[in-house]
């Protein structure tokens, strides 16, 4: 079956016994490998081949990992169904005709289809669990600062971490027991997981464990996808966990900051993407601006043009207090809302994706709805939390996954909540 998955297929042997030796990983087309080329999904970096591997690849080749490919992606990170792709749309191993999430699309279908034991994503604003929700796997959004983002080409920096997918919690688990540390080459990274186990911590024990549930992210999900959601929580109950609402008002308000924030930044973030740095370019005609405008209008696709428009308004003299300012305002919200809720909770809980995967090609003309299918995983990115999407069964054939979010720094708790989800 070809799903498009892989953008570039490779062998590249890690050292011998180590915790991963014998297992295969595919790595998102966005995190540099040495020599390999590392296309970001876009025209503009089609033959770019980085000169050193990002700590990641590191890690996985030093824990004896075979990296066997670079997987397909939305463009630059941008997109929720692997269809903005130079490189042409990933499909859903579950349902060819389906999109599999994105924007880490190929590294879910690869492991969802066997293609690999394990894959790296990065997830800015849900890129990691919504194709994990959508192919039926695992996907892991760390804590901002527990992975290393050096070598993870930059869409959104404040927004963006480095996470593992799996066929199990446990898998998962285990693959950012290898990722997770500090790091000089990235300041963010913080030495906060050194004494964890995590995957030691997929135990499934949750008696006492209290889940907190709030309606702002089950509010106006599919039926279908609420159902199995509330499935779910029953088994957790059963297993001896305790179930509330909480609220969390700022949500509601979560998608609108974080594309202002995300798009921003990309803004900011791709402008050294001229043509002449980096990226494809047709040679200097004797203006530069033309030269520069011609390369970036070559090189990047629609949904990325769109974005860096958007996010270059936001910033622009007169809107960046009105939009940018406003939306960093938000943010703090979702993060005290989180704080609050965390005092009295453990985790809380929500479903993944608010709908079943869309066909192929339905999202591509109404970007707005897209958009919005981010409404309960963009949260976690913006207060920085660790979050989960594990498999809670499917409807109508399709898979549902459940979310589960920490607080900082606590992979651990939710890993083992994960586990007795899968169980």
């Amino acid at each position: 079956m070809s799903l498009n998955a892989f953008i570039t297929e490779t062998t590249i042997q890690g050292a011998a016994d180590g915790p991963l030796d014998g297992t295969t990983v595919a790595v998102k087309d966005n995190i540099s490998t040495k020599g390999v080329p590392t296309t970001c999904g876009s025209k503009m970096l089609a033959d770019y081949e980085p000169p050193y591997n990002a700590t990641v690849v590191e890690d996985l080749l030093a824990a004896g990992g075979t990296i066997v490919g670079k997987t397909n992606m939305d463009e630059f990170g941008m997109g929720t169904t692997t269809e903005t792709s130079y490189f042409g749309p990933t499909k859903n191993p579950v349902d060819e005709t389906r999109v599999p999430g994105g924007s880490s699309g190929g590294s879910a279908a690869a492991v969802a289809n066997g293609d690999a034991d394990l894959a790296l994503g990065s997830d800015t604003g849900g890129s990691v669990r919504a194709p994990a929700a959508y192919c039926g796997v695992v996907g892991l959004k760390p804590t901002y600062g527990l992975v290393s983002r050096y070598g993870l080409v930059a869409y959104a920096n404040s927004l963006e971490q480095i996470g593992p997918i799996a066929p199990t919690v446990e898998g998962a688990a285990e693959l950012l027991d290898v990722i997770a540390g500090p790091d000089e080459h990235d300041g963010t990274t913080r030495d906060a997981g050194a004494d964890a186990d995590y995957a030691g911590a997929a135990t499934g024990d949750v008696g006492g464990l209290t889940i907190g549930i709030p309606q702002e992210l089950t509010d106006g999900a599919d039926d279908r996808v609420v159902e199995r959601f509330e499935a779910a929580l029953a088994d957790l109950r059963a297993q001896g966990a305790t179930t509330v609402d909480v609220a969390l008002p700022s949500c509601e308000y979560a998608v609108a900051a974080y594309y202002v924030i995300a798009m921003s930044e990309a803004s900011s973030n791709l402008a050294r993407f001229d043509g002449v740095r980096y990226g494809t370019g047709g040679g200097f005609d004797g203006n530069w601006n033309e030269t520069f405008a011609d390369a970036r209008a070559d090189g990047f696709g629609d949904e990325v043009t769109r974005r860096i428009l958007l996010g270059t308004y936001a910033l622009s003299a007169g809107y960046h207090d009105k939009y940018y300012k406003q939306a960093q305002e938000a943010r703090a919200w979702v993060k005290q809302d989180f704080d609050e809720t965390f005092a009295d909770v453990d985790v809380v809980a929500s479903p993944t994706m608010p709908v079943l995967p869309p066909k192929l090609g339905e999202s591509l003309d109404d970007p707005v709805q897209m958009y919005l299918a981010d409404a309960n995983t963009t949260p976690a990115n913006l207060a920085n939390l660790p979050a989960i999407s594990v498999p809670a069964g499917d409807a109508d054939g399709l898979p549902v996954g459940v979310q589960l979010v920490g607080p900082k720094f606590g992979e651990e708790t939710i890993i083992n909540a994960a586990a007795a989800v899968e169980q």
